[in-house]
């Protein structure tokens, strides 16, 4: 038995995404009275030894040509033989892209049961409980398995990231044992869509803005940029701003976009739509900034402030350059 996290990689290295279900995945082994294998897909070892500091009792390094850049089957297949060959009753990864997918794929293979999207993680008589914020975050459910293997995909930020502390844990290879002949996918070019930016879904800090830029949306923007620069934050958007052309949608936070958890989230002209709260309403501190003081968001919102982002925004700027420094 054993409790199998996958650490995922980019062009940056290590999702710190993944650290974060790796310290709740130690708990959760030491409640089953188990251990806790990370793995490590890429074709070579190297990120092996970045992972030892948080604490796996085993780094299972699956190595090989194939598995050079990610592809759906590729690494699936990976994954399932590193179930098989640790004895996995649960395998976790983190709620991106990439982790769904090859969650939900593994689960499939594998007759699974499978809970997308967790917030938490317990054991309750030596069994795994998900736990699942459903119906826009108005009800948490558990989720519960029947089955010998149990899948679980786990929201970003959910859990704290863990400290690192001195490397343990052995480094094990595994070959997976894959040809291209057997990944159906092809790499055809690389091209990196690194632009420096915050992630969303790492960010600790996210300034979105929403439909009251309207009456200048360049600047409006400009300005959710500039404070986010500032405070080293994540630039978000509303449905109704990304809709409307202002933004791209890769800064999409809601149902239908991004679900975040930032320290801070700092929603200017945006109203507080459902389908939003559903992406942000996990933040531990809100601020709104809305011209109507009638504004669902202010029901939601830690703190408020009544008026046109056009001033408020540039007002809070200078303020935060003051006390920081810049």
């Amino acid at each position: 038995m054993s409790v199998l996290v996958w650490i995922e990689q980019n062009q940056n290295g290590v999702v710190p995404n993944s650290f974060e279900v790796l310290g709740k995945a130690r708990e959760i082994a030491a409640a089953l009275g188990t251990q806790t294998v990370a793995a490590v897909l890429g074709d070579n070892a190297s990120a092996a030894e970045s992972v030892r500091p948080y604490g796996p009792d085993v780094v299972l390094a699956i190595t090989g040509p194939v598995l050079a850049n990610y592809r759906l089957s590729a690494y699936t297949a990976a994954l399932r033989k590193a179930v098989e060959a640790v004895g996995a009753t649960v395998v976790l990864t983190a709620a991106t892209v990439h982790g769904r997918e090859v969650a939900a794929m593994l689960a499939s293979q594998l007759d699974a049961g499978y809970a997308p999207d967790a917030i938490d993680l317990r054991v309750e008589n030596g069994r795994l409980v998900a736990v699942r914020s459903v119906y826009s975050n108005n009800i948490l459910a558990d989720v519960t398995f029947n089955s010998p293997v149990q899948v679980v995909s786990v929201r970003p930020r959910s859990f704290p990231m863990p400290e690192p502390g001195a490397p343990g844990g052995e480094v094990r290879t595994l070959d997976p044992g894959l040809s291209e002949n057997d990944v159906k996918e092809k790499v055809l070019e690389v091209k990196s869509t690194d632009t420096g930016e915050i992630s969303l879904t790492d960010a600790s800090i996210i300034v979105s803005g929403g439909r009251g830029v309207a009456q200048d949306p360049a600047k409006g923007f400009a300005l959710v940029a500039e404070l986010a620069s500032v405070l080293g934050a994540a630039v978000g958007a509303s449905r109704a701003a990304v809709d409307a052309g202002y933004i791209p949608y890769k800064h999409q936070v809601g149902q239908t976009g991004k679900t975040v958890k930032p320290d801070l989230y700092i929603a200017a002209g945006i109203s507080g739509a459902i389908q939003h709260l559903a992406g942000m309403g996990g933040s531990k501190v809100i601020v709104a900034i809305n011209k109507d003081p009638e504004a669902p968001i202010f029901e939601k919102a830690n703190y408020g402030i009544v008026g046109d982002l056009f001033q408020v925004l540039p007002a809070l700027t200078a303020e935060f350059k003051k006390r920081l420094g810049k």
